[in-house]
């Protein structure tokens, strides 16, 4: 189980708690640390296959600063968990090396499937679990191809970077702001509605029947 291990750092116990249990069915082994202190030893001592970092940690070493000593030491992937929706956080969390954000509340199937989806990425996927299907459509993210009814469909990078990030989280809601982040940069900051743009573009060029649906007020889901 050592090659499976995930370090969460959190003071709240109860959300702690709550990782373990579903990473745990997950069959990750998780070890817990309550301070940024304690989870960059635990980091060093079990070299974890990936950390769980709370911004807000209790003393001197919070979140951010243990995600810089994280990224100086080496490369394990990192999400960071965050009390607030502020892009300030994310941002500057991203900046210093994170591989991905969690804002709490937050579903903790969400969290493990973002925590599988980094490790595939991480790891370097074989083309048979880069390749996604939903319904018709037959994304190759390795190969920046896409197919419908076995056809070539021609996308804009753009539309396919969309289309990549969705796939890459199939059955999970993104926010706008998330698929920007993904597809456009961590540093694009223009209106968030032009994903509802390339939505549109991709509905027109992949078919009416593609399973994306719209959830109101919050994102898209693919699958």
């Amino acid at each position: 189980m050592a090659d499976r291990t995930v370090v969460v750092v959190e003071d709240d116990d109860h959300i702690a708690e709550l990782l373990e249990l579903y990473l745990s069915r997950a069959s990750f082994r998780v070890e817990r640390a309550m301070t940024g202190e304690g989870g960059l030893a635990l980091v060093g001592r079990c070299q974890p296959v990936l950390a769980v970092v709370d911004i807000g940690l209790p003393g001197n070493v919070d979140g951010f600063e243990v995600c810089r000593q994280l990224r100086a030491r080496g490369s394990v992937p990192i999400v960071m968990l965050t009390a607030r929706g502020d892009e300030t956080d994310r941002v500057v969390g991203l900046e210093l090396g994170a591989d991905d954000y969690v804002t709490k509340p937050f579903s903790p199937r969400e969290l493990v499937a973002r925590v599988k989806a980094i490790l595939r990425r991480s790891s370097g996927a074989s083309p048979a679990t880069n390749t996604v299907v939903v319904g018709e459509v037959v994304i190759d993210i390795g190969r920046h191809e896409v197919r419908r009814a076995g056809e070539h469909v021609d996308l804009a990078p753009r539309e396919f970077a969309l289309l990549a990030a969705l796939a890459e989280h199939k059955g999970m809601v993104l926010s706008r702001r998330q698929l920007l982040d993904r597809a456009w940069g961590y540093d694009w900051y223009g209106d968030e509605r032009t994903v509802d743009v390339h939505v549109g573009q991709l509905r027109r060029k992949l078919g009416d029947d593609l399973p994306l649906a719209t959830l109101r007020r919050t994102g898209y889901r693919l699958g």
